[in-house]
């Protein structure tokens, strides 16, 4: 049995740019989009499975390197299951290098087991039009696959979509989106939605203004998501996650926001 978490989404039909302030860690990015990533943000997230609390989820934009004139911006999620929750003992990093365009350019998850540590990296090559493949284990090292695959498309991993999603929250428009998952190529539907509404969650004591979006996948996530699933984001310049709703595996789940760490955020109140 598997925790589950987040949402999916790719390349837009428009062409993004990013705009770096130098002097600071705030990325703004878009012609269409007034968003804002910021390089020490830390979300954390609790996994409801109905009234039971399975575990938390916690994403964070770690730091941003520029490399040969390219700029990544590394992120990492963690999945943890509490401990004493019966059949569940889940312990997984996820990283993603996100570059400026909001694609991937380098995806590693990290599944720690009781006997030995998993492990799952894909590289990015576009220059080449290629995918490189490795897996295996850390302790002892072992390699089961080294392979590659071609790169038709510029492709999202399973986390760095997230980000893609919330640089395009409060718009409303459909997407088809390429994804390389579970070393698949596959596509994820997107609806993303402009009307703004009130959300309730635990963390705070009043409505959060939000936008919506919902979508479909016919696969199986690295994460455990599958079928219909819909998120809904903070209205304002940081589009954070506030909560999400999806199918996995083991049912329907929610995830919900508990505390964050971003400068000068609170979430944005409701008034109807």
């Amino acid at each position: 049995m598997k925790l589950k978490f987040l949402i999916f989404v790719l390349m837009s039909v428009f062409t993004i740019n990013a705009q770096t302030d130098k002097t600071s860690d705030v990325v703004k990015y878009g012609f269409f989009s007034d968003k804002e990533l910021q390089v020490g943000e830390e979300l954390t997230y609790v996994v409801k499975y109905s009234v039971m609390k399975l575990g938390e989820v916690k994403i964070k934009i770690k730091d941003k390197k520029t490399v040969k004139g390219k700029t990544f911006y590394i992120t990492y999620a963690y999945i943890d299951s509490y401990s004493g929750i019966p059949f569940v003992n889940l312990h997984q990093i996820y990283e993603s290098y996100l570059n400026e365009n909001i694609y991937s350019d380098y995806f590693k998850a990290l599944i720690i087991g009781e006997e030995y540590t998993a492990y799952t990296e894909y590289y990015f090559d576009y220059s080449k039009s290629i995918i490189h493949v490795k897996k295996g284990k850390v302790n002892p090292p072992q390699v089961w696959t080294d392979s590659t695959t071609s790169a038709d498309k510029k492709y999202q991993d399973g986390l760095s979509i997230l980000y893609y999603a919330r640089m395009n929250t409060g718009q409303k428009k459909s997407e088809k989106i390429p994804c390389f998952v579970t070393e698949e190529k596959v596509y994820t539907k997107l609806n993303f939605y402009d009307k703004v509404e009130g959300v309730s969650i635990d963390a705070v004591d009043y409505d959060i203004a939000c936008v919506r979006l919902d979508g479909e996948t016919d696969f199986i996530s690295v994460f455990g998501l599958t079928g219909y699933f819909e998120g809904w984001f903070s209205n304002d310049e940081a589009a954070v996650p506030i909560l999400a709703k999806m199918k996995v595996i083991i049912g329907n789940i929610t995830l919900e926001l508990k505390s964050w760490k971003r400068e000068g955020w609170s979430p944005p109140e409701y008034k109807d």
